[in-house]
């Protein structure tokens, strides 16, 4: 069961509006590296995962990236916020605005909604541990490229707070990959722990 507190992880309090920045930071809303691509493939793995510490940090983390997907919808919104329709166009806002107004709606910067294609959640330990370091690495590339044409402190101090708990899950999942490979047959790297091989089912 979780918790809500009504407060935002960091806060977001953005005076000027910045539709142009809207659009590229929506991407960690919904694109392929963001926010609501993490939480749904940690808490997605964590059923197969048989370490209970490992489906335990998932399952935390799952719930952090929630969090962040809450900061960076606020971020978006109060950059839109109270937008003009006269402005729409020439922000180039026009083609979001027709179809979602100054809603947040899961999308990358590019306008690719979001899908469920973007992650993996595979059963197999490593392999999901694995993915999951890239997709940190990947959610802090992608917002050092948001930090390089962010010019609003505003919007940069909590864009950086982002990528510094992309750096320390990054890290756990680092510390949680090293736990599962020291339950594997050591005569073999990539053997499947055999409690949970298919082929003694």
């Amino acid at each position: 069961m979780y918790v809500y507190e009504k407060r935002l992880q960091y806060p977001v309090n953005i005076k000027c509006r910045n539709p142009k920045m809207a659009q590229v930071i929506i991407s960690q809303y919904g694109g392929p590296d963001g926010e609501a691509s993490a939480a749904m493939r940690y808490m997605s793995q964590k059923y197969a995962m048989k370490n209970s510490r490992v489906a335990g940090l998932l399952n935390d983390i799952a719930t952090e990236e929630m969090s962040h997907l809450e900061i960076v919808g606020t971020i978006v919104s109060q950059l839109v916020k109270d937008l003009p329709c006269d402005e729409v166009d020439v922000a180039g806002f026009e083609k979001y605005y027709v179809d979602h107004t100054l809603g947040v709606w899961p999308q990358a910067a590019g306008g690719v909604p979001f899908t469920a294609t973007e992650f993996q959640s595979s059963g197999d330990p490593i392999a999901d541990l694995v993915e999951d370091m890239a997709a940190e690495q990947k959610a802090r590339k992608t917002y050092d490229n948001i930090l390089s044409l962010v010019k609003d402190n505003e919007v940069a101090d909590p864009i950086r707070f982002l990528r510094k708990r992309e750096i320390v899950h990054f890290q756990r999942f680092g510390e949680a990959l090293r736990l599962i490979n020291e339950d594997l047959d050591k005569k073999n790297f990539y053997a499947f722990n055999p409690s949970s091989c298919v082929k003694n089912c």
